[in-house]
């Protein structure tokens, strides 16, 4: 079987060829993921608690609004940017798979669709326990997130 790096590179290639600037290619997805991760998912992350404690009833339904319509958005452009990493590494010539950075990135990935999908189902009819953990999970996602920027620095600077 093809390692990732391998099955990537005719992508990776393609993306050489641009001749983006090395970087943008080497900083770029670290610069875009920051900006997501700060803004959208402290933003996530507060009104999905806000949502669960606020003791005013109009309060936590602004709040799970407000979650409601971030979260997606916030998981998409961190789908799109954990692509984006991947691709960075392949076209710097670098092992994907051996970096803490990557495993990270994969488990946040993880969390954050087993997440997706409690919520599409309605958190199972409403159910409080799902709802518990679709909060700790995401949560746990977040906080994983801070971990996952402390890899990726390092692997960015060792690169």
């Amino acid at each position: 079987m093809a390692n990732l790096s391998e099955i990537l590179e005719p992508i990776a290639n393609q993306f050489r060829s641009l001749g983006i600037p090395e970087p943008i290619t080497h900083w770029g997805h670290p610069a875009m993921m920051g900006i997501v991760v700060v803004a959208m998912g402290s933003f996530v992350g507060y009104t999905g608690w806000q949502g669960r404690l606020a003791a005013d009833k109009d309060v936590a339904i602004k709040n799970r609004l407000d979650h409601r319509k971030i979260a997606p958005l916030m998981f998409l452009f961190i789908a799109l940017g954990y692509t984006g990493g991947l691709l960075s590494l392949v076209m710097q010539h670098q092992p994907v798979m051996e970096s803490p950075h990557f495993w990270t990135g994969s488990t946040i990935i993880v969390l954050l669709t087993a997440n997706s999908l409690i919520s599409l189902t309605g958190f199972g009819g409403d159910k409080l326990a799902l709802r518990a953990v679709h909060a700790y999970l995401g949560t746990t996602a977040l906080a994983l997130m801070i971990l996952h920027a402390a890899f990726g620095l390092k692997l960015g600077l060792s690169i």
